[in-house]
Formats: structure tokens, C-alpha cells, sequence
């Protein structure tokens, strides 16, 4: 397998081409949006380095080319709203009522502690999201890095566990985690440090014994999710001088399988100001989408030219491809 120094990177088409693994799109069924880079909290592992301190916002006229082209290609069947923390986009509201009554499968990527928080600029009240995310039948994805306060606490902040406790009990009076399909309720774990998930399944079943037993807590799927070696989790690791350390393990994991499984494959993702990227990691490494020299946008969406595109990789793609594989759908094998 690879290995590497502080004076190299890891070349992730170079090792698919050397195992002759074609990993090329197949459709698009999701438009993931992210729609703000403001969010209430500043976790260490965030991605996207969103924090109280971020102003980026999606302004109208994006949001509204967005939903032109969620109309226009019934192929696009879900929604995908990340952020930040979405909710705290000005047109959320409206985002999602529009695309519901495109028969749009709507997913939010909600933190939970949000709804007790409010928009930390503004102070409007968010309280009123639950009920919202029932009546617009949005499936609610939320991060819950562990069962236990300690370690969700070191990821995300103090107060964070039982802030999300009770906001998943929120959740579930109003139908979220329960028999009921139209409101699914999945958490998301990402290990605390430099590891990979354990097996999905396994973790899924501890996750709703300890949340039902200690806090009569209860939700539909766990889905699994890689800490990428991006952004904030990238310098922790150069800090602690683990960084090297951490991509042989990905490598050294890597899996054929869940390679052919990745999300790029099958969604395009779209940042604040209307750019088009192959996933949420590329967009945050502004790794466009480029065709002929030239970065799209939303302005120049076209179904079957980004289907036939060759999708841009980098080292980070090693975290997607490694043991069961990561997705934001949870693991891909």
C-alpha cells in the first residue's frame, strides 16, 4: 500500500488508475445545497469551518435557479440542504416549501441544538422547527457523535449532548424516530479522533439501546460517517503530528467496494454562491467542477453534460473509500 510525508500528498487517481478502477458518474438523483456557512456551533471536526463567525448566505435568486432546476429534471428526486446550519439561511423556509410542492424528497442536515439556540446574529427563535420539519415531511439528519456526554461534548462543545437529547425528544413528539415513514429521524457518528467508524449496524443497534434506555429516546436509522482529513480535522491532525499517520490508515483500508459506492457518483453539490462541485468535500477545498477551462454554476446546470463529467479527486477521497466506506448517507458497501 501507499505511504507518504509531510513533503507529499496523496494521490487518490493516481492509485484508482493503478488498480484500473473506472469510478465515473452514473446519474444525478440528488442536488445537495448548501446554503449558509453561519451555524451556532463550531465543532472541531467541521468540514466546512462553519461557525457563528460565518456570513456566507444563498441569496434568492440562487435559491430560485436551484429550484428551476430541481423542476426541470424529474431525474433529481431528492434535496439535500446542508450548511452551516440551513435553517439559518433566510430563505429556508421558503426553499423547502417550494420544493415540496415539486414532490421533491427534502433532506435537512439539522445539528438540533439549533432549535434552543436561534440564529446567534439575529436572535430569531427556531423553535418553531420541529413542527415545520412535520408538516413539510423533511427527512432530519442530525450529527450525535456518541450515546454518551463526554465524548459528543469534546466533539461539538459543552452542553451540546443534552441540548441534542432533548431536541430529539422534541423530534419524537411530533412523530420523528417513530413507525411513522413520512418522518424519519437518522443521527450521524463521526469518531472522536483518528479512527474509523465501526461496523454501521452494530454501532445502530448500541445507539438506539443506550438512547432508549437512559433518555426513552428513539430514531429511525445511524448512519456512519469518515472524518475527513479537510479543513479543521486536517489541522488538528497536523497539530498533533498525526496526519501522515491517519491517511496510511485510510489507504491501508481502502476498499474496492465501497469505492464503487461514493456519493459523487450520483449527486452534485451546490455552494452559497451557486458553484457546482462533485461533493460537499470538493466544495470545500473549491475543487469545482470544471469542463473546457471553465468552473460551472447553477447557470450552467445541464443534466447530461455533468453526467459525462470526469469527477475531480483528491487525497480526501481516500476517507470515502476506506473499510465500509462514507457517504452522507452513511456507509456505501
Amino acid at each position: 500500500m501507499a505511504s507518504c510525508n509531510n513533503k507529499c500528498e496523496y494521490d487518490f487517481k493516481k492509485f484508482i488508475d493503478n488498480i484500473s478502477l473506472n469510478l465515473s458518474p452514473t446519474t444525478i438523483n440528488t442536488l445537495q445545497v448548501n446554503i449558509t456557512k453561519l451555524c451556532n456551533q463550531a465543532c472541531l471536526h467541521c468540514h466546512v469551518d462553519a461557525s457563528p463567525k460565518r456570513k456566507e448566505q444563498m441569496d434568492l435568486d440562487t435559491i430560485n435557479r436551484c429550484l428551476e432546476i430541481l423542476n426541470d429534471n424529474n431525474e433529481i428526486t431528492n434535496l439535500d440542504l446542508t450548511g452551516g446550519a440551513p435553517e439559518l439561511n433566510p430563505y429556508f423556509d421558503y426553499f423547502v416549501q417550494e420544493a415540496k410542492k415539486l414532490n421533491k424528497h427534502i433532506m435537512v442536515r439539522h445539528n438540533l441544538t439549533v432549535t434552543f439556540d436561534g440564529n446567534p446574529v439575529t436572535g430569531e427563535s427556531k423553535e418553531y422547527l420541529p413542527s415545520f420539519f412535520a408538516e413539510n415531511k423533511l427527512e432530519v439528519i442530525s450529527s450525535l457523535p456518541y450515546y454518551q456526554e463526554y465524548f459528543t461534548d469534546k466533539q461539538r462543545g459543552k452542553g451540546v449532548f443534552e441540548k441534542s437529547i432533548d431536541s430529539i425528544r422534541i423530534l419524537n413528539m411530533v412523530g420523528y424516530g417513530t413507525d411513522n415513514p413520512d418522518l424519519q429521524l437518522n443521527l450521524v457518528y463521526n469518531p472522536v479522533g483518528a479512527f474509523l467508524p465501526a461496523d454501521q449496524a452494530s454501532l445502530e443497534n448500541d445507539f438506539k439501546y443506550e438512547l432508549k434506555d437512559k433518555y426513552d429516546i428513539t430514531f429511525n436509522r445511524l448512519f456512519t460517517i469518515t472524518n475527513m482529513p479537510i479543513n479543521r480535522f486536517k489541522q488538528q491532525l497536523k497539530n498533533l503530528n498525526a496526519y501522515n499517520d491517519y491517511m496510511n490508515k485510510l489507504i491501508n483500508s481502502f476498499n474496492p467496494d465501497a469505492a464503487n459506492g461514493i456519493m459523487c457518483k450520483n449527486i452534485i453539490s451546490v455552494s452559497y454562491d451557486g458553484k457546482l462541485y462533485d461533493c460537499d468535500f470538493n466544495q470545500m477545498l473549491d475543487m469545482n467542477i470544471s469542463i473546457k477551462n471553465k468552473d460551472l454554476s447553477i447557470h450552467d446546470f445541464d443534466f447530461k453534460t455533468l453526467v459525462n463529467r470526469k469527477i475531480r479527486f483528491g487525497s480526501h477521497c481516500f476517507g470515502c473509500t476506506a473499510g465500509n466506506g462514507s457517504s452522507c448517507g452513511g456507509n456505501t458497501t
